[in-house]
């Protein structure tokens, strides 16, 4: 997250994906995703911020399409229709306002809210969710931990049992064979 103030008025900032490319010529760009919501950070209408590799803010742009191909999401900007007016937003980060996200469902959490919280197992502390991965069926929580390697934890029922980003704790059932280190 980043806080900006454009206008006099502070914004929170979330990370969405990364410009990696361009994509032809006529103003697509492959966007590698952070998003825990693609389809509806990149659907026709949605509003993102760019941001260049300092975090500095460059632009408030919408999206006019959005596409997959292989790993990447491939975004096209309203108004920028060729190669030369998006080539030097490659490297650049796309970030949402808050006041643009949405409200979830009980038991849905936004990625940032989940990243830092504290990971319990049987009321000990296992170590922090220091980022999401998405890999296929489930997200796969990665957890640090003091002195041992990472702990990557399926989110599934079993494994995750509650979360509750007010107290900023997780409590988990780590199943047999998920820590090599046991």
């Amino acid at each position: 997250m980043i806080k900006t103030k454009l206008c006099g008025v502070e914004m929170n900032y979330y990370n969405v994906g990364k410009i990696v490319n361009t994509q032809g010529l006529q103003g697509e760009m492959r966007v590698l995703s952070v998003t825990d919501f693609v389809e509806e950070r990149f659907k026709k209408g949605s509003k993102l911020a760019v941001f260049d590799d300092k975090d500095n803010f460059l632009i408030d742009v919408e999206i006019a399409s959005h596409r997959k191909q292989k790993n990447f999401d491939i975004i096209k900007f309203k108004g920028m229709y060729h190669i030369n007016d998006i080539e030097k937003y490659k490297g650049c980060t796309l970030k949402v306002a808050e006041k643009n996200l949405s409200e979830l469902e009980d038991g849905e959490f936004y990625y940032h809210e989940i990243i830092g919280l504290d990971v319990y197992e049987n009321d000990i502390l296992v170590g922090q969710v220091k980022e999401i991965l998405q890999p296929g069926a489930n997200d796969v929580w990665v957890v640090k931990r003091k002195g041992k390697r990472d702990l990557l934890l399926p989110y599934i029922p079993s494994v995750v049992l509650n979360v509750d980003v007010a107290a900023n704790r997780v409590d988990v059932d780590i199943l047999e064979g998920l820590d090599d280190e046991d």
